[in-house]
C-alpha cells in the first residue's frame, strides 16, 4: 500500500504548485474571457464564446506578425549562436567558463535598458545610420526604427544567450571519443559534424528553439520601443486591451488563443523533430 501511495505523496508538492500557479489562473482567464460588461460597471459571466472568433478576426494580422517575427528572430539566433556554442564547447579549453561569462555579461543589464540602447543605435542619427549618412552611403531619409528590421533585431539580440546555453550544454555532453573514432575511420570534418556532432546536439537545438521561440512570439516591449503601428505584435494588443482599455475579456481571449497556438506549434515541432534518432539525422 505504501509503495503505491509513495510516488503520489512525493509528487504532491509539485502538483499543488502547478494547481495554484497554473491551473487556477488558467481557469480564471477562461472565465474572464467568457464575460461581458465594462471596467466601470463590472463584468458578468455570460458564456460569450463569440469573443474568440471576433478577436481572432480583428487581430489576426498581429497574431500572424508575432509568429513571423518570432520565427525569424529564433532562426537568426540559432544561426548566430550555434557556431559560438560549438567553439566554446570544443575549443574553449580551460577558459570555457570565462567565455560563457563574457557571453552572458551584457545580459546582466536590465532588458529595458538594452532595448533602449538599440533604439539609440538604430535611430536616424545614431551610431550606425548617422555614420553611414555622413559617409554618403545612405540617403538622409533612410531609417530603421519603426520597421520590422528594428523589431526583429531587438528580439534576436535578447534571444542570443537563451539559444547559446542549451546548445552549449548539449555539445559539452558529446563524447569526444566518438568524434575521434569518426576521424580514425577517415571521416572528414564536415562528415564528423553532420553525422556525429549535429545529431547529438539536437536536444540543445530543440530546447533553444522552444525557449527563444515562445518568449519572442509573446514579446511586446521590442515592438513597443523599436517598432511602430505597422509592427504591432499580439503582445502589444493584449497589453493595451488589459491595461489601457480595461477590456479584460478580449485580452483574456487573445492570451488563450496565443497559448493554444504556441502549444500546437510545440506539439507539431516535437512530433516532427523531437523523436528523431541519430540514424535519421545521419
Amino acid at each position: 500500500m505504501k509503495s503505491r501511495i509513495g510516488p503520489y505523496l512525493q509528487s504532491a508538492p509539485a502538483m499543488l504548485w502547478l494547481a495554484l500557479f497554473f491551473i487556477v489562473p488558467l481557469l480564471a482567464i477562461v472565465s474572464i474571457s467568457l464575460m461581458t460588461g465594462n471596467s466601470i460597471d463590472g463584468y458578468t459571466l455570460t458564456w460569450n464564446f463569440s469573443v474568440f472568433p471576433d478577436a481572432l478576426d480583428q487581430y489576426s494580422a498581429q497574431l500572424g506578425r508575432s509568429f513571423l517575427y518570432g520565427g525569424i528572430s529564433t532562426l537568426l539566433a540559432l544561426i548566430a549562436m550555434y557556431p559560438v556554442a560549438y567553439w566554446i564547447a570544443f575549443h574553449g579549453g580551460r577558459r570555457k567558463s570565462i567565455f560563457l561569462f563574457l557571453l552572458l555579461l551584457p545580459f546582466l543589464v536590465s532588458f529595458i535598458i538594452r532595448i533602449l540602447t538599440w533604439q539609440f543605435i538604430l535611430s536616424d542619427e545614431g551610431i550606425v545610420l548617422g555614420t553611414l549618412k555622413d559617409l554618403g552611403i545612405l540617403g538622409e531619409n533612410a531609417h530603421i526604427l519603426s520597421t520590422p528590421v528594428a523589431v526583429i533585431t531587438g528580439l534576436t539580440y535578447d534571444a542570443l544567450p537563451w539559444m547559446a546555453l542549451p546548445i552549449y550544454v548539449a555539445l559539452e555532453k558529446i563524447d569526444r571519443d566518438l568524434v575521434e573514432a569518426a576521424g580514425d575511420l577517415y571521416a572528414s570534418g564536415y562528415q564528423q559534424f553532420r553525422r556525429i556532432i549535429l545529431p547529438l546536439s539536437a536536444p540543445g537545438i530543440y530546447a533553444g528553439i522552444l525557449l527563444v521561440g515562445i518568449a519572442n512570439i509573446g514579446d511586446y516591449l521590442s515592438a513597443q520601443i523599436l517598432g511602430g503601428p505597422s509592427t504591432t505584435m499580439i503582445g502589444n494588443i493584449i497589453q493595451t486591451q488589459y491595461v489601457q482599455n480595461g477590456d479584460y475579456p478580449v485580452a483574456s481571449a487573445l492570451s488563450l488563443m496565443l497559448m493554444l497556438a504556441l502549444l500546437l506549434c510545440v506539439f507539431v515541432y516535437a512530433r516532427v523533430f523531437g523523436t528523431r534518432t541519430i540514424q535519421e539525422y545521419a
